[in-house]
């Protein structure tokens, strides 16, 4: 609560703007569209990248309709429907009322810094930094509570290494390893 109180007390119509325009790039219709993209592309590929991309879309499914389910069974309100602060802010309203718990934008991205951890480092940090960063944009807009993006990302995670034991995503990175520092 008190970092939702936090986020209504100082944000600006511009943060919210920015905020609402980079939290798309973890919605799950996109990212429906982008696996069945990914997934069409690969048919024609080698095996490691066909599996990759049959993961791929499993994975982004699965993270569409495990948060529905959750939502169903858990009726939690949004934070933006509890401060009228953030709205004379620029916070505008984000999804159904009781839909807060978790964060289906911070399973999706949970799953996708879980996938990415089989990549070479640099990759790898740069997908999980930007997986992060989505999910936090949902703080921002107020869509949910910290715990709520949390949830829902250590979820997405399990979830994803969960599925790689159905569709044989490697458990280990792919090509030349990991380096000792990473």
């Amino acid at each position: 609560m008190a970092i939702a109180r936090t986020v209504a007390r100082n944000t600006s119509p511009l943060a919210e703007v920015v905020a609402r325009g980079l939290t798309w790039g973890a919605d799950e219709k996109i990212l429906l569209v982008l696996a069945a993209a990914g997934w069409v592309a690969t048919r024609t590929k080698d095996e490691s990248s066909r599996r990759a991309a049959d993961h791929a879309l499993i994975v982004t499914v699965t993270a569409s309709l495990l948060p529905h389910v959750m939502k169903s069974l858990v009726d939690q309100t949004r934070p933006d429907r509890k401060t009228v602060l953030g709205h004379v802010h620029g916070v505008s309203f984000s999804g159904k009322r009781e839909d807060a718990f978790p964060s289906g934008h911070a399973l999706h991205m949970g799953a996708l810094a879980s996938a990415a951890d089989t990549l070479p480092p640099l990759p790898r940090r740069v997908i999980q930094t930007l997986a992060v960063g989505l999910s936090l944009t949902r703080i921002v807009v107020l869509a949910h509570w910290a715990s709520d993006v949390v949830a829902g990302f250590a979820l997405g995670a399990v979830m994803e290494r969960l599925l790689r034991l159905w569709t044989g995503y490697p458990l280990q990175s792919i090509g030349r390893g990991r380096d000792a520092s990473s």
